[in-house]
């Protein structure tokens, strides 16, 4: 199994140095909800390689290799401008969304990332505050000066930032203030577990969702699966939700249809 699997890590990451070039990468779209209004009001960017041999592979396959062989770098560019490409044509067929792209510490550390944003932006004429850069909380605390620097000339831009994940990383609130965040979001493995008000996991929700509030951010919660825990969550005044209970990420013309029926 070892060898099968070092095998296979070997062929991805002598296939992935060709796989932008070839465009075998495709993007999927998971809607975000509005949880007052039950409008899809933004979406997540998700990459997929659909490689010709294998079909296609999810994330975990071949995002770790792009992270060491430094290719997250041209893949990160292609994540936002598709995006953003994708995004315009949804305002230009009436629907302001939020569009979300995960970026990775190696793209946030990269010396040109605000001219590649101000670039996509100018190019795809997309409006940057329907930009959204998700970042998790290791990132953010790796070098805290710098990365306060980077956040404030992001949102000199328009651009909304985000904390992926929160609530499994290791960041200090009293950081957590000094970072210029628009919204919190929750990660999926405490909504998972909501099942009560009485659940612990459910009251760290509850408190993220309060915390977030007073310190003048939005609050997404991810991973939404059951009616249950959108009741919970509209108690504690969530703001916005994502999840299979919504739908599962989909293309650009399951996403249309997804549009029209929420908008009916």
């Amino acid at each position: 199994k070892m060898n099968k699997d070092i095998t296979e890590r070997i062929s991805n990451e002598n296939n992935l140095y060709k796989a932008i070039e070839n465009e075998e990468f495709m993007l999927l779209f998971q809607p975000q909800m509005d949880l007052n209004t039950g409008k899809i009001i933004g979406f997540e960017s998700l990459v997929r390689w659909n490689t010709p041999d294998k079909g296609v592979l999810a994330p975990y396959k071949f995002i770790p290799i792009a992270e060491e062989t430094n290719l997250i770098i041209p893949l990160g560019e292609w994540i936002i401008e598709q995006t953003c490409i994708q995004n315009k044509k949804w305002h230009d067929m009436g629907f302001k969304l939020t569009s979300a792209v995960n970026i990775s510490g190696k793209q946030f550390m990269q010396s040109d990332l605000m001219k590649i944003i101000k670039t996509t932006l100018k190019r795809t004429k997309l409006d940057p505050e329907y930009l959204e850069l998700e970042l998790t909380e290791t990132i953010l605390m790796d070098d805290v000066k710098k990365t306060v620097d980077i956040l404030n000339e992001i949102k000199t831009m328009g651009v909304k930032i985000s904390i992926d994940d929160f609530g499994t990383g290791y960041s200090s609130l009293s950081y957590l203030r000094e970072f210029p965040i628009d919204t919190l979001k929750i990660d999926q493995s405490f909504i998972s577990s909501m099942h009560n008000s009485k659940d612990a996991d459910t009251a760290i929700a509850n408190i993220v969702i309060d915390l977030g509030h007073k310190l003048g951010m939005k609050v997404i919660a991810e991973g939404v699966e059951t009616q249950e825990q959108i009741e919970l969550l509209k108690n504690y005044a969530c703001d916005k939700i994502q999840g299979y209970i919504i739908s599962e990420p989909v293309n650009e013309i399951e996403f249309n249809l997804l549009l029209d029926k929420k908008s009916e």
